[in-house]
């Protein structure tokens, strides 16, 4: 089963108290890679980047930033594929920002 993995700080301010050491996913990216869990992930630019897009009446309305003011960002994804929820979860705990964050695990839909 596919999970979205979505990486978050906890405040608009990134991860304090974590150092880039703390911070590293790349021995976590390698071991899930190796176990073949891990499909695809990436860092996200900051919140103040993002587009908003909506249509109403047809007519294709623009955000700058996000949409909703929140404490929480999100700073990255992961696609996993894993036998069941439980090595999902186990997958998550592993993240380094699972530390200093949040790691919200979200099953794709299935036909």
């Amino acid at each position: 089963m596919k999970y979205l993995l979505l990486i978050c700080s906890e405040t608009a301010d990134g991860f304090p108290g974590a150092t880039p050491e703390d911070l590293d996913a790349e021995p976590w990216v390698e071991e899930m890679t190796r176990r073949r869990v891990r499909l695809d992930g990436n860092r996200t630019r900051p919140a103040e980047d993002a587009t908003t897009v909506r249509v109403r009446n047809g007519a294709r309305l623009l955000t700058d930033g996000p949409y909703a003011e929140t404490k929480e960002q999100m700073a990255g994804f992961d696609i996993i594929d894993c036998a069941d929820l439980d090595e999902a979860i186990e997958i998550a705990a592993k993240h380094p920002v699972a530390k200093f964050g949040m790691v919200e695990v979200r099953p794709f839909w299935t036909e």
